[in-house]
């Protein structure tokens, strides 16, 4: 498994524990943005919007919350 592919996986984890809560997508960006580098932040968004179809919707929603 390559770092993208890591990437997208802790992603859509992060969004499954957090998708009970109303507030997935402000609770999974908060999380990225603490917890990630910014260059992985960066390649997620990258990725994102390369058109990727890997990721999961929350994670989409947080896209523009989340800072490179």
């Amino acid at each position: 498994m390559n770092e993208l592919d890591q990437l997208v996986k802790m992603a859509n984890q992060i969004a499954a524990n957090f998708s009970y809560h109303e507030d997935c997508a402000e609770r999974l960006a908060t999380h990225i943005n603490r917890f990630w580098a910014p260059v992985m932040r960066q390649q997620l968004k990258d990725h994102a919007s390369s058109g990727a179809r890997d990721l999961d919707a929350a994670v989409l929603q947080s896209l523009d919350k989340i800072h490179t």
